[in-house]
């Protein structure tokens, strides 16, 4: 017989340090039946738990082909949703603390999609004219949508090989729900950016004409990522007045003006692909969630390379940051008395029709 659940409670006192030998004791305990995915915009008492670590498009792989019977991921809700939906129906994902969410992923809803799509319907064919897009970071019924109207997800790591697998497919794209990756990687690709029109969902025929949906090739979905927006071209100006030998790499969720100015733009892969291949004596200015850049830092030091932070102020992603050691030490003591707690698991229907967009994605490698 097991033991009672362990409540969250119990854990809310308990020190960084006192988590970590719990930590490590649960994962002896459970050995190769569990696996802890981190993501690189966790925090780094957590991170260094993490049994596989990357960007979103890395972990989703690892997800559809890990053996564990538990997938643990520290990241936030639509990533395990994500692991939820590409792992076999008897493994089980599990999200430390379901508060864990993302504010960009918020601003697309399947309400206010359909809606939209709808209205699109209204000025021209849209299932025959237009593919939906969504970026990794939206909940699983917008995934659903996409394999409905034959769309796909994508990833920063994916998103230009994605775009030219829709344009294959029809004329137009509806990118959701961060515009600013969609408008990155599109005018990186030879798309002018009057036939890039933003959406935005509270107004009718999201605040544009018949006519510039007509001209358009892409539409983007207002929304954005707050962390990524706090990076602006004056700090990449500021900081070069003191040292004009600085190279700048950028995340694609960035505002335009700061991937313009970069040297390098990508996603976190890249970015530490990137960082860690250069020449010693480099110095960096990178614009990206806060835990990723020190983690960097640390790492290149001895490699004679110089990392710095873009913004003169914190950006850091609080929700990803939602997930500590106190709640893993809890879902993995209560894993090794045999009690799941905060199990993802997206509805069977829209299960279906995501894992069509997922799947659609992953074809492409």
């Amino acid at each position: 017989m097991s033991a009672a659940l362990k409540p969250i409670q119990d854990y809310s006192l308990l020190t960084d340090d006192e988590c970590d030998v719990r930590i490590q004791a649960a994962k002896k305990t459970l050995g190769e039946r569990c696996v802890i995915l981190g993501h690189h915009y966790q925090r780094n008492e957590v991170f260094k738990h993490a049994d596989v670590s990357g960007d979103s498009l890395k972990l989703s792989k690892y997800a559809a082909e890990s053996k564990a019977d538990y997938i643990v991921f520290c990241g936030v809700h639509f990533m395990a949703e994500v692991a939820d939906i590409l792992s076999r129906p008897e493994q089980v994902t599990i999200l430390p603390d379901l508060a864990a969410g993302c504010s960009m992923a918020d601003m697309a809803n399947l309400k206010n999609v359909e809606r939209s799509w709808q209205e699109l319907n209204s000025v021209l064919n849209a299932d025959e004219q237009i593919t939906p897009v969504t970026y990794i970071n939206s909940a699983a019924d917008l995934k659903a949508f996409c394999g409905r109207h034959d769309g796909i997800v994508c990833t920063s790591s994916n998103a230009e090989k994605v775009l030219n697998w829709c344009f294959d497919k029809r004329e137009k794209i509806l990118f959701f729900p961060d515009e600013h990756l969609g408008r990155n990687t599109g005018y990186r690709m030879g798309i002018p950016q009057e036939e890039m029109v933003v959406w935005d969902f509270s107004q009718p025929l999201g605040g544009l004409t018949e006519e510039q949906i007509k001209s358009a090739k892409m539409i983007l979905w207002k929304g954005f990522c707050s962390v990524h927006q706090m990076f602006q071209t004056k700090q990449i100006d500021d900081f070069k007045k003191k040292h004009p030998d600085t190279i700048v790499i950028a995340h694609p969720e960035a505002n335009f003006e700061v991937c313009e100015k970069a040297d390098y733009v990508g996603s976190t892969e890249m970015i530490l692909k990137t960082v860690r291949e250069a020449k010693p004596n480099t110095r960096w200015l990178v614009a990206t969630e806060l835990n990723l850049v020190n983690r960097l830092k640390e790492e290149v030091k001895d490699q004679k390379k110089e990392v710095h932070f873009m913004s003169p102020t914190v950006a850091m992603c609080s929700t990803m940051f939602r997930t500590d050691p106190q709640h893993l030490a809890w879902a993995l003591e209560n894993l090794v008395e045999g009690h799941v707690v905060n199990q993802i698991q997206v509805a069977s229907d829209d299960k279906l029709m995501a894992k069509k967009s997922l799947d659609s994605m992953l074809s492409l490698f």
